[in-house]
């Protein structure tokens, strides 16, 4: 028996793996973190729903469930995933529209503060968010060079003038871990407040916002919690945040949504962070999952992601000796993914594809290795990184 059936055997979480849609054309699937496999129970979810309530119930159906739907999933999502209690999270709208609505929120609860921190690193949604927010606002933006975020880097750059830190959870290209309590305290010394983009790490990484002190945070569905291409985001506000007043005032954030009344008067609580309709349908698919992490347990699924990716490097350094690892090669400095690089990988990243193995590229040369736990198997990760070695060589 090879290594990687012999870990496919012992893993606690290997019967999970009957419950993801498979494609018969894709042998190994090393993209989880860019889009998550659909669950199998996704389309009859998805069809009960049609025919059961939006068929069925029509117009009533908002009245018995649907408008509170972005704040009961946000609440499980927060159970589960994020270490939040009830009454921070609410689902709805894209990472995009969530990082301006807190960003702009953040700065103007920081009266007088004109300086954002962000690093070079940060997705570009991040980074280009907050250049737009300064630009229009007249703010100064403080980059943290490109490189591993640590709360020492964070202290070189706060200061008075600092209204907002952003930071991401899991770095989108080398998966390195941050220590966001330990930034986060150093962004409070300095008075700023902190925005976590969690997009890398919800769902795979233990998480535990509220007793970390986490101002707010954004993240998107469609990754480790599976929610389907487009899936809507989610926004978490710390109860103590709750009094920010949001820039897009929509009906359904007002106080008095129904009574469709003159002037804009927010809600209590984390619905004035919501502005229009909540995407009912959009949120169906994140469900399963949820129910499917709250089962395994998160640290379960942590424990596993630390060994996919162990075996990933582990398997690069011996059949792949030209890559270098863009990776955090200590386990608790990395989230659920590893980027290599190598100057052929672009050339040979269309074959892969067309032989069913689907990894992702990152420029300017990296291959990024994404392991879902709950769905990726050590047999797959062995037969994408030989099918790497055989491309290049």
């Amino acid at each position: 028996m090879s290594l990687a059936a012999s870990l496919d055997d012992a893993d606690p979480l290997g019967a999970y793996h009957a419950e993801f849609a498979q494609s018969a054309d894709v042998t190994a699937y090393l993209d989880g973190n860019s889009l998550g496999r659909p669950l199998v129970s996704t389309a009859g979810r998805l069809a009960a729903f049609v025919d059961e309530q939006w068929g069925a119930r029509l117009i009533r159906g908002w009245t018995e469930g649907w408008l509170d739907l972005a704040e009961t999933i946000g609440d499980d999502l927060g159970r589960v995933a994020l270490g939040a209690a009830p009454g921070q999270t609410t689902i709805g709208d894209s990472t995009t529209v969530l990082l301006y609505k807190l960003v702009r929120a953040a700065i103007d609860a920081r009266p007088g503060r004109t300086e954002l921190v962000i690093d070079r690193d940060n997705f570009p949604t991040d980074r280009y968010v907050l250049e737009g927010i300064a630009a229009e606002r007249g703010l100064t933006l403080r980059w943290i060079a490109a490189g591993d975020v640590t709360a020492d880097r964070v202290a070189e750059v706060v200061g008075p003038d600092t209204a907002l830190v952003v930071l991401s959870h899991v770095a989108y290209r080398s998966g390195y871990l941050a220590d966001v309590p330990g930034i986060t305290a150093v962004a409070h010394a300095a008075g700023a407040l902190v925005l976590w983009d969690l997009c890398h790490s919800v769902g795979v990484v233990p998480t535990e916002l509220d007793a970390w002190g986490v101002d707010l945070a954004v993240g998107c569905t469609y990754k480790y919690l599976n929610g389907g291409p487009g899936s809507p985001a989610f926004a978490y506000v710390a109860r103590s945040q709750q009094s920010l007043r949001q820039p897009i005032q929509g009906w359904l954030g007002s106080a008095t949504p129904f009574e469709m009344g003159q002037g804009y008067e927010p809600a209590e609580g984390i619905r004035r962070f919501v502005s229009g309709t909540p995407p009912v349908i959009g949120m169906l698919p994140m469900r399963g999952m949820l129910e499917l992490i709250e089962r395994a347990g998160i640290d379960a699924v942590r424990a596993k992601s630390v060994a996919l990716t162990e075996y990933a490097i582990t398997l690069a350094d011996e059949l792949l000796p030209s890559a270098v690892l863009a990776s955090p090669r200590e386990a608790a400095s990395r989230g659920s993914h590893i980027t290599l690089d190598h100057d052929g990988f672009r050339a040979i990243m269309p074959g892969l594809w067309q032989q069913g193995i689907i990894p992702d590229f990152r420029t300017p040369n990296g291959i990024r290795l994404g392991m879902s736990p709950l769905s990726t198997s050590f047999a797959e990760v062995e037969l994408g990184v030989r099918a790497i070695a055989a491309a290049l060589s």
